[in-house]
This record gives structure tokens, sequence and C-alpha cells, in this order.
């Protein structure tokens, strides 16, 4: 039972991690239609600002994280406007070749800088504790990571769904000129989704470091993973992304407890069992 319970909550904090970093490329693939394969460049971005914060300017998580999120939503700007605005509504190859390029200049600039070291985020004495329960202990961080995930997902199925900013988002869209000519701004539309995208992932890479550790070829490393939970939930589906990184975490840790020498073999096993049942993703889009 003890085993059973471990694997639990580790598979519950994984799959919120995955979550909490993938949903903005979900965003960014399911509403916006661009394939950026540069979404975890983003993550890893987030990750080295806060460890850099930590480390060197002696910050503390909270001002780290805020600083991680908020220096990449900045790097991302003109990213966006020179060269992301160029492949909005161009051929998927196009939007392929453009992102990964750009994950590699990422990754040259991240390791000159910062150097080609693997990043260490300290955690505040309040996250590096256990939580009794009675009947088990819970890392405190683990418990962070998950209520991390569930507000999130909150947050942006309420902005989506709920507010007006979400109603221009799917009039963009579903027709960008006829919301241009409604008045809608699209091109602030799409810039104010792109920066949430960009925050999200940043936040992900940092509250997620303890489990995706911060590394130079972090953003290749896990650029598979990320696309394959997007592609599993359903592109721009809050839900379905949700529910695929629950299902996937569970899937990965379970196989890595177990039976550690498979590595993600399972992980890929249950991601071609699940996409021959469900081709579109668990909430994919028939168009």
């Amino acid at each position: 039972m003890q085993t059973v319970l471990s694997i639990a909550v580790d598979a519950l904090a994984y799959g919120m991690v995955l979550f909490v970093i993938s949903i903005g490329l979900s965003v960014t693939m399911g509403l916006m239609r661009v394939v950026n394969l540069a979404h975890g460049a983003f993550a890893m971005i987030g990750g080295y600002i806060a460890s850099y914060a930590a480390h060197d300017l002696g910050l503390g998580y909270a001002a780290a994280v805020l600083l991680a999120v908020v220096g990449t939503v900045i790097i991302s700007i003109p990213i966006e406007r020179l060269l992301y605005r160029r492949i909005y509504g161009a051929p998927e190859l196009t939007q392929v070749l453009m992102t990964i390029g750009i994950t590699f200049c990422i990754i040259g600039i991240a390791n000159y800088v910062f150097g080609p070291t693997l990043k260490t985020i300290p955690l505040p004495g309040s996250l590096q504790g256990s939580v009794d329960l009675g009947f088990r202990t819970i890392g405190t961080h683990r418990i962070f990571a998950i209520v991390c995930g569930l507000i999130v997902a909150l947050a942006l199925w309420y902005t989506i769904e709920k507010t007006s900013f979400g109603v221009k988002l799917r009039a963009s869209v579903d027709n960008a000129a006829m919301a241009a000519a409604l008045g809608v701004r699209t091109e602030v539309v799409y810039a104010v989704s792109f920066a949430v995208a960009v925050g999200l992932a940043a936040f992900g890479g940092v509250v997620g470091a303890e489990l995706l550790p911060v590394e130079p070829y972090y953003a290749l490393r896990y650029m598979v993973t990320f696309l394959v939970v997007v592609s599993v939930g359903g592109a721009g589906s809050i839900s379905g992304a949700l529910l695929a990184c629950l299902i996937l975490g569970c899937i990965d840790t379970t196989g890595r407890y177990l039976m550690p020498e498979y590595g993600e073999f399972f992980f890929y096993l249950a991601v071609i069992a699940i996409i021959c049942v469900f081709p579109r993703g668990f909430a994919g889009r028939t168009k």
C-alpha cells in the first residue's frame, strides 16, 4: 500500500507539472494553429532565469519564480513580433522548421550566457518538508505542484470560456478576417495568448525543476514529451490536456517504479494505444 500511495502521489505531481508546461503548447497549437516546437525552450529559459535569480542574485523562491515568468515573457515579445507573426497561418512544415531553428538558437544562447551545466533552483524551507496525513507523509513540493496545476487549469478554463478575451480569441481563431472587421484587434489577441503560453511554460519549468531537471538540452529532451501530451489530449482542450497528463504521468511513473530498466517504453506504448483509439486525442476538434 505504501508503494501504491507513493506511485499515486508522484504520478499526480508529475502529471500536473506536465500539464502546466504543456497547456501553453496546447493553446498555441489548438487555438492559435501554430506548431510551436520551441515551447520547451521557453520553459528552459524560465528555469535558467530562476536559477540565476536564486543563486547569483540571492532572491527568494517566490521572487525567482516571478522574475522567471516576467523575464521569459519579455524575451518572447520580440521573438513573437519578428518571427512568429511570419508563420501564423503558414504551412505546418514552415512552422516546424522555424520553431526548431528557434529552439537551437535559444539553447546555444542560454548555454553561452549561463554555462552548459545542470541548473538547480533551491526550494524554500516551506516546500522542503513533508505533510503528515496520518497514514502517509507527502512531500510538500509535490502538493505544491499539484495545487499549481489545478489553479492553472481553472484559471485558463475561466479565461477562455467566461471572459470577453476568451470570446475574442475563439473568434479570431475561427475567422480572423471577420473578427478584425468587427473591431477585434487580432494581432493583440495573438500576442497576449502567446505571452500567456510562454509565461505558463516558464512557470512550469521552474515549479517542475525537481521532476524535470533544467539542463543544457532541456528543450530537446522534453520536446517530444510535451508534443505527445498535447496530441493525446487534443490540441486546444484544457480538459483533454489535463486528462492526458494524468494518465500518461501515471503510466510513466508506475513503469519507472516497477520496471525502471524499460525507461519510457510504457509511456510511448500507452501513447500508441491511445492514439489508435482516439486519433484526434481525448478531446480533439474535428477540424
